[in-house]
């Protein structure tokens, strides 16, 4: 009885040699059929012989002399024309639309919004079309005792932390939901309007040194959320980083390799690379899909207190800045170099001039060293020397903005190193302090002398990706919304929202204390149905305790409609009211 291994070696190799004969020509006939099976664009695939004898047969699909002569780009436009083909005749059969209009409207400026996201340029300009005089707001209590430090929006859902320790996921509700007239709807059932809070977690300070805790145990001062909606990053001051599944809030990863504080997180537009900035100068690199570590980019001279990541799926960029050091640095990974963007100038060098004769109405200044100074009452003009860049976000893939600590909102290009566009105080400046609280010494206070009016900082700033669009938060109870200008070197204000009526005192303010987190994301197809903005407004300052004040730690929800529609396209108001930032 033969077997394999008494079988004579000859007759082994021959065997084989039939066996790969016929695999190959296998293989032959199936690479043969495949170029013809990639030409069909739609339609469905049927499996087996059925599916091959059905396409051989088509006469569509067949190729005559004169497709074989046809080189690759020919190739390529037949095919679109026969796609392009096919979307008009499943359009015409759904609504009868005319084919005209179908290439206008839904595939000629679809492909030109595409080109230029593409290419990295703002081609949408929305802050025109929206109605931040009608924008509807709701508010979520915490229940905290510590300050909330920061929020990310993903809708539907919203994840808030704070001090405490605690993450926390909202619902948002829908206004398409609750301000829909339904005729069948019970008179006596009132949709929900408010955030619902879903579930939370805490972490536990007893933890402390124990490395292999699965959770937080410092205060949690940064979040981020990626565009897919499945990962949720936070940090803390114990250098602590986790990642957490999004929907469930179950922790999926601890890393321990920052050296100090995590103050900031972000995630790059469409993909789940993560980039983080620490109090130990440096900024990770991260892959949340993976659940792993990637880089270290070092550069920065003070702690690393905001960073964006870049808008361009396919180059893997982020910027960030570094408090008192005054720089912004945009980090190319892949080519392992930045560019540094130095600040740190005065709002008399950068316009606080033009700001001070348009708003006050003076005429007549004495300008000593750095300091401007003029009189409108009791009033004094200070030009306030820049300390410290806190906060950055993109415009797109050449511009971007930031926010520092002498209330000044820039506009910068990745082509220049200075800025293209300084706005002085964009939220004003608090009042006076009284003398009382001025000084301890009792002469001081007995003396009457006001003290100075300090400007209000730029604690929170956020941006629509490829839009002229810019929010900014403070304080003084508002968030203002920019927008850049048609030449892409200035910035001007559009509206305001935060109190009732838009033009009220303080005893209207809605967000009362300081928003350290500010989240914007479109409604509808490509905003067509508004605009979400969530604000997180804590009673005490994101990193520190230099402001306390008795204030509930809640979120805010903005909901900012367009404008109505003439012509099937938004109406623009050129002329929208000047904030006065004072």
């Amino acid at each position: 009885m033969s077997s394999f291994f008494t079988v004579p070696a000859s007759l082994r190799k021959r065997k084989r040699a039939e066996t790969g004969s016929a695999t190959s020509k296998k293989r032959n006939a199936t690479q043969s059929s495949r170029p013809d099976r990639d030409e069909s664009i739609s339609g469905s695939e049927e499996s087996g012989d059925e599916r091959d004898n059905t396409f051989f047969e088509d006469p569509e699909a067949s190729e005559s002399s004169d497709d074989e002569k046809e080189n690759a780009a020919e190739k390529r436009l037949r095919l679109a024309e026969r796609y392009l083909e096919n979307i008009r005749n499943e359009v015409e059969d759904d609504g009868g639309f005319d084919a005209a209009e179908i290439d206008r409207d839904l595939i000629a400026d679809r492909l030109k919004e595409d080109v230029a996201e593409t290419k990295g340029k703002i081609y949408r300009n929305i802050a025109g079309q929206l109605q931040f005089d009608d924008a509807a707001h709701v508010m979520g209590k915490s229940g905290l005792q510590k300050a909330i430090t920061g929020c990310a929006l993903r809708l539907p859902y919203a994840w808030t932390v704070s001090k405490d320790m605690v993450v926390e996921k909202w619902e948002l509700a829908d206004p398409s939901v609750y301000n829909a007239s339904a005729v069948d709807r019970p008179t006596n059932i009132i949709p929900r309007r408010t955030p619902k809070r879903l579930f939370w977690r805490k972490g536990n300070v007893h933890k402390k040194g124990d490395k292999d805790f699965l959770g937080h145990t410092g205060e949690i001062i940064s979040v981020a959320v990626s565009d897919s909606g499945r990962f949720l990053a936070t940090g803390d001051k114990h250098a602590r980083l986790i990642i957490w599944d999004a929907d469930t809030l179950t922790p999926r990863k601890l890393f321990t390799r920052h050296r100090d504080a995590v103050t900031c997180l972000s995630f790059r537009r469409g993909t789940e690379q993560l980039f983080s900035g620490g109090a130990d100068r440096a900024v990770l690199v991260w892959s949340a899909s993976e659940l792993g570590y990637v880089e270290t980019l070092h550069g920065h001279e003070d702690v690393v207190i905001g960073v964006a990541g870049g808008l361009e799926v396919n180059q893997e960029t982020c910027i960030s800045v570094g408090a008192r050091d005054r720089s912004a640095r945009l980090w190319k990974v892949v080519e392992e170099n930045q560019l540094v963007f130095r600040s740190g100038g005065t709002a008399r060098q950068k316009g606080m001039d033009k700001l001070r004769r348009d708003r006050f109405g003076v005429r007549d200044s004495k300008t000593d060293g750095q300091n401007t100074t003029a009189q409108d009452g009791e009033d004094e003009i200070i030009a306030y020397t820049e300390g410290s860049m806190d906060c950055v976000a993109f415009l797109d893939a050449g511009l971007f903005v930031t926010g520092s600590d002498n209330g000044a909102l820039s506009l910068w290009s990745i082509n220049r190193k200075k800025p293209l566009h300084v706005l002085p105080l964009a939220h004003g400046r608090d009042p006076p302090l009284p003398p009382e609280e001025m000084s301890a010494n009792h002469d001081a206070a007995a003396s009457g002398k006001k003290g100075p009016r300090l400007p209000r900082y730029i604690t929170a700033i956020a941006t629509v990706p490829f839009a002229d669009l810019i929010l900014t938060a403070s304080w003084d109870g508002w968030i203002r919304a920019w927008r850049v200008s048609d030449d892409k070197r200035s910035i001007e204000p559009v509206a305001k929202v935060g109190r009732i009526p838009a033009d009220a005192d303080d005893d209207t303010i809605i967000m009362r204390g300081i928003v350290n987190g500010l989240s914007v994301q479109e409604r509808g197809d490509r905003g067509k149905e508004g605009l979400c903005v969530v604000a997180a407004v804590g009673r005490e300052a994101r990193i520190g305790r230099w402001m306390v004040g008795k204030v509930p730690n809640a979120i805010y929800v903005f909901e900012v409609p367009r404008k109505a529609l003439a012509n099937g396209t938004a109406e623009e108001d050129e002329d929208e009211d000047v904030v006065d930032a004072e």
